[in-house]
């Protein structure tokens, strides 16, 4: 594999890392959105393809979907399995964090895939694809959970298994429509951000035996986002792919729209509730809390909606009538789409007011280290062509994965005694 290529895998992986690591701070499917979408303008700007640009707000508003998805299904009783003391319950921990991530990363990859191989030749019916994923969900979903009664995470919603239905049916529209190229971004997504989980579910572990006041939870988001990132990079950038459709301005203006204005403020008005607002405060030692939460909250709130009429007009007035990009708007968007995140991550955990988390300073520190490469990188198109995967590859890659969390869960259970938050399934 190319040095280069190498390199670019791992800045994706870096910036999708950081925002799933931030997306911990906010949660749910607006906080994976926003962070799906950092992850997919990475990709884009390292491309520096001049069609996928055009076409930026869109492409990146999909992949941002594709990825807040996932973030309906609920995972805190899994990673308490991986928390055990026993092998059967914590391979199984582990093997359902891995199903769950690679749900994330298929329904992400294979949206973000789509929108890039759309081309004047072959346009995905996107009406009819959310039809049948709606309904490939409640199907499964109901036969799954209510009919045969296969839960991976009772009492929690089983939310995974209407996930599980959609990204079926997703898969089967790239298979049958011939989006080859689509489906292999699905299925490197879903390796990627599979393990990434289940591996950092180990380190999580492994972590809190140390002793360490670190945010080992944190260690885990990060490590989803980055395998997944990673491998969403490489099923990118080792093809070559057809010339994309023509910029459409109104898919365009929504798209930016949607990134810019409705995920920053549905995150705000998730994230910074009143109670949680005023805890923080008291713990930072601010003086009359009950009125300084609200001040916080809209102060973030007037702070999205200053970045949105601020990147609006740059943006509009550089972009022209088709509303499309170019490489410098590409790396501007992703930087301060980065930065705004960041910024609103360190304003909810109150690093700004003296409480200290040393993993909200590590997210500035890749932040610089993203925005250096990108700015360094002189290739002009990622477009290495490997051999293609045959099913018995992939079965391997399977396998090797399986047995891999085998051994960390061999690991897992002879590194500590009881661990809070452990939970039983079996």
């Amino acid at each position: 594999m190319p040095k280069k290529l190498i390199f670019h895998i791992i800045i994706v992986g870096m910036a999708l890392g950081t925002a799933w690591a931030i997306r911990g701070q906010f949660g749910h499917e607006h906080g994976a959105a926003w962070a799906g979408g950092i992850g997919v303008l990475a990709i884009l700007s390292l491309s520096r393809r001049a069609d996928w640009f055009k076409r930026m707000p869109a492409i990146a508003a999909l992949g941002a979907i594709g990825w807040g998805v996932g973030g309906m299904m609920s995972y805190g009783m899994v990673v308490g399995y991986g928390r055990g003391t026993d092998f059967g319950n914590v391979y199984y921990g582990l093997l359902m964090l891995f199903v769950i991530g690679a749900l994330y990363g298929f329904i992400g990859g294979g949206a973000f895939g789509l929108a890039l191989e759309s081309s004047e030749q072959k346009k995905p019916k996107w009406a009819s694809l959310i039809t049948q994923m709606v309904a490939g969900g409640y199907l499964l979903w109901g036969i799954l959970i209510y009919q045969l009664e296969w839960r991976m995470t009772p009492p929690r919603s089983e939310l995974w298994a209407a996930c599980l239905g959609a990204a079926f049916a997703l898969g089967w529209y790239l298979y049958r429509n011939n989006f080859h190229h689509a489906l292999r971004v699905a299925l490197f997504s879903a390796l990627g951000a599979g393990f990434g989980f289940a591996f950092g579910n180990f380190l999580q572990v492994m972590g809190n035996t140390t002793g360490m006041a670190f945010n080992w939870w944190n260690v885990m988001e990060y490590s989803l986002g980055f395998f997944g990132g990673a491998g969403m990079a490489y099923a990118v950038f080792s093809r070559q792919w057809p010339t994309s459709v023509a910029p459409d301005k109104w898919a365009n203006l929504l798209g930016f729209v949607f990134l810019t204005l409705f995920l920053p403020i549905t995150n705000v008005v998730q994230a910074f509730d009143m109670e949680r607002m005023i805890n923080m405060t008291e713990n930072a030692g601010v003086s009359q809390p009950e009125t300084f939460a609200p001040q916080l909250f809209w102060g973030s709130m007037l702070l999205c909606v200053l970045y949105f009429i601020v990147i609006f007009v740059i943006y509009r007035k550089k972009a022209g009538a088709a509303f499309s990009a170019d490489y410098a708007l590409t790396n501007g968007f992703l930087f301060s789409y980065l930065i705004l995140y960041i910024i609103l991550s360190n304003l909810i955990t109150g690093i700004f007011f003296g409480i200290h988390h040393p993993n909200q300073y590590l997210y500035w520190v890749n932040l610089a280290v993203i925005m250096l490469y990108i700015r360094l990188n002189k290739q002009e198109v990622m477009d290495y062509e490997v051999h293609p995967e045959q099913w018995k590859t992939w079965g391997r890659l399977i396998g090797s994965v399986f047995i891999i969390l085998a051994l960390l869960a061999l690991i897992a259970i002879n590194s500590h005694g009881e661990m809070s938050g452990a939970q039983v399934r079996f």
